[in-house]
């Protein structure tokens, strides 16, 4: 149980302790910090890079409080430096944040070039009709009246994390507000990168799973 009483997901894969809340929390969640040899501080948005890592909830609120409060060197128990460029609390997440959105990116273009993923109204459609889709991808600064036009059916997921331009450059356009992933492959991938997107960005709650 977790506190509040609250049973943990089983299926939500390994956990973490974030240094912030000090609770054990699945690792999709949060984001990955190592130190390096030279004592700087790198994010490690892809979980690859070698050494212990110290993980944070991939929120701005608490990648803030971590800078602030010096929590990065406690738990490293060694003297720690934020990368040049993202030497600020406020940086820091807006970097994070930043390389979370690429990652989503590269990811969608990565299912695209598979064949996996589509974009336009039209191809949208279709692939719905078809019940081929584990993600239906909608800009969040599409028309709420557009968007309302293509729903995700039952069980699937609907992200909403990417503006028009960055869901456009993982199809080599100028913008994009309805794409779609088939079932399989990179789909729980970029579901779940979306997500910790969406948690950085604040919206969390909405990326539902066919639920209206």
């Amino acid at each position: 149980m977790t506190r509040g009483g609250r049973e943990k997901n089983r299926a939500a894969g390994p956990e973490r302790r974030c240094i912030v809340s000090g609770e054990s929390l699945p690792a999709a969640g949060l984001v990955r910090f190592v130190r390096g040899p030279d004592g700087v501080l790198a994010p490690d948005v892809e979980g690859k890079l070698p050494g212990r890592g110290i993980w944070v909830s991939a929120t701005p609120q608490a990648l803030q409080t971590a800078v602030r409060k010096k929590l990065f060197a406690r738990a490293a128990r060694a003297a720690v430096t934020l990368p040049p460029g993202l030497d600020t609390p406020e940086a820091l997440s807006t970097g994070v944040e930043a390389q979370l959105a690429r990652r989503v990116i590269d990811l969608v273009s990565l299912a695209r070039r598979g064949g996996a993923a589509v974009a336009g109204y039209e191809k949208v459609r279709d692939r719905l009709l078809r019940d081929d889709v584990a993600a239906l991808i909608q800009a969040a600064d599409g028309s709420p009246r557009g968007l309302t036009k293509l729903r995700a059916p039952e069980g699937s997921a609907h992200v909403t994390c990417l503006t028009a331009q960055e869901l456009g450059m993982a199809f080599g356009r100028e913008h994009v507000i309805h794409a779609a992933l088939s079932a399989g492959g990179l789909a729980a991938r970029v579901v779940e990168e979306a997500a910790r997107l969406a948690s950085m960005r604040g919206q969390v709650g909405e990326m539902d799973a066919g639920k209206d």
